[in-house]
């Protein structure tokens, strides 16, 4: 029988001028042992703080905290007063995660737990720590992305208990540091995995496998990381629980769709500034993401084109009124082309080299791996960094390709993410580590499961008071008549 909580949840149911690349960060191994999510985005545009302000590496740095513990290595803990402002203003905008901070600390549903987190550190993702931590959990944190960590507010966790190993500017061997020093700690030992790609848990299979005894669960936002626990599961060498968010419906329609139906303008606007009406734009992949990236970009005029390999998403687009095309047909006569599918090498050397001049090249998936960047870096070729996060890539006769973040993940690269809807994600992965932290022994065995759809709804109905919402009550016969509790859920766990 499952375990009911007063609180009504059951559980059951880069600022430096480059001229030339390959620079020192150009020559950065590309090569990763599972995936290359770590490099898959730059800085947020919230963060005001800059890797270049101070060429002294973090690792080299001795800190030390208000309580005289130098356990954490973040880029200056003398900016925690800064951050904390950040922090406080991110607050207002994610009320639901507070609200479910108040509704639960009395009654600590994660004492006891021992987190290991892997994520973006920004301010929402510090309203989520401390939530954790007031509903009862210790948490070590890194950062799954070398250069999306906005330094200010990597300092305020430290005077919460958090030890916090990231700062914006990672090398290669400072992110993979990180982890370790996150995860090998004596005394302290993991019972729960927040992961962002499937870093964290790559490095603990490889270096720490005896951890997954203690381990009770691992929760994963990402499409990367997901596809990485299916593939570890398929194989048999899945060996704890895992709840893959990503799937959840309030991930996938808010933060993937609606999310980026906002941010892509905005990423694009800032780097480029780019007037859309008329542009002819190809999204490659219409699922969530893409879907809302071409609802932005129809509304401001632009000529959209779409490239799928799923039959079902390419009726959708065409019945969106958008033209599904090969990349191929339309290569040489785009201004824009966004990838979106999750997928690697979707735009090739060759579709570069056919581009027209001026083209706008970006990613809003979550691996760097969809443009093949990799093979821009040629002799022949010339960078030029015209701005922050912009490059200039000139072919010998001239031609120029503007590459937005070398192809990472542009909401997080070059602009921001609305607070808002990172409520409705941290909610989701609160929810989620307090449901297998606290599930009995055996309700989940060794494989990868989605949100019951009942905390899907709960996250939903904690974020319509934003709205001054109101929902309709189903009456008792409309309820027998439709065959549902009156309380929910309202859709099968297949729903998406």
């Amino acid at each position: 029988p499952g375990k009911e909580c007063s609180w009504q949840i059951q559980f059951a149911d880069d600022m430096q001028e480059f001229t030339k690349f390959p620079t020192k960060t150009g020559r950065r191994s590309l090569s990763r042992s599972i995936s290359q999510s770590s490099t898959d985005s730059y800085s947020s545009a919230a963060s005001y703080t800059d890797s270049s302000d101070d060429e002294v590496s973090p690792r080299e740095k001795q800190q030390t905290n208000s309580k005289g513990s130098s356990n954490f290595c973040v880029k200056n803990i003398k900016q925690a007063e800064f951050g904390r402002r950040e922090i406080e203003i991110a607050e207002q905008d994610m009320s639901a995660l507070i609200s479910l901070r108040k509704r639960a600390q009395g009654e600590k549903p994660l004492a006891g737990a021992k987190i290991v987190g892997c994520t973006h550190i920004t301010a929402q993702t510090a309203v989520l720590i401390e939530t954790l931590c007031a509903l009862g959990a210790q948490c070590r944190w890194s950062a799954c992305n070398i250069y999306s960590t906005q330094n200010e507010v990597a300092a305020p966790r430290l005077k919460h208990g958090v030890a916090v190993f990231a700062w914006k500017g990672e090398s290669e061997d400072d992110f993979w540091w990180c982890i370790d020093r996150c995860v090998n700690m004596d005394g302290w030992q993991a019972n729960m995995i927040l992961d962002d790609g499937g870093d964290l848990t790559h490095w603990v299979y490889k270096k720490y496998p005896n951890v997954f005894k203690k381990i009770r669960g691992i929760v994963e936002e990402s499409v990367t990381g997901v596809h990485r626990l299916y593939q570890l599961s398929k194989a048999g060498k899945l060996c704890v629980p895992a709840m893959n968010v990503n799937d959840s419906v309030t991930k996938q329609k808010f933060d993937n769709l609606y999310c980026c139906r906002e941010s892509i303008l905005d990423g694009l606007k800032r780097t480029t500034d780019v007037m859309f009406g008329g542009k002819q734009v190809v999204v490659c992949g219409y699922g969530e993401v893409g879907k809302g990236c071409c609802a932005a970009l129809k509304a401001l005029g632009a000529i959209v084109y779409i490239t799928e390999i799923d039959p079902i998403c390419a009726l959708q687009a065409c019945m969106d009124g958008f033209r599904v095309v090969k990349l191929n047909e339309v290569i040489r006569q785009v201004d824009v082309v966004i990838t979106c599918t999750g997928n690697k090498n979707v735009v090739t050397r060759e579709h570069l080299d056919r581009m027209k001049n001026s083209c706008i090249v970006c990613n809003m998936g979550h691996s760097n791996t969809e443009i093949d960047v990799t093979s821009l870096r040629t002799p022949e070729l010339t960078w030029e960094r015209v701005r922050s996060q912009v490059d200039h890539v000139i072919w010998p006769d001239g031609k120029r390709v503007v590459l937005l973040a070398e192809g990472r993940l542009l909401n997080l690269s070059c602009s921001t993410v609305p607070t808002f809807v990172l409520s409705i994600t941290a909610t989701t992965q609160a929810l989620a580590l307090i449901e297998l932290y606290n599930a009995p022994e055996g309700r989940y065995k060794q494989d990868v499961y989605l949100l019951p759809k009942k905390m899907d709804e709960y996250v939903a109905s904690l974020h319509l008071p934003s709205f001054d919402a109101h929902l309709t009550e189903l009456t008792d016969d409309q309820a027998k008549y439709l065959g549902l509790n009156k309380n929910g859920p309202f859709k099968p766990n297949y729903y998406r």
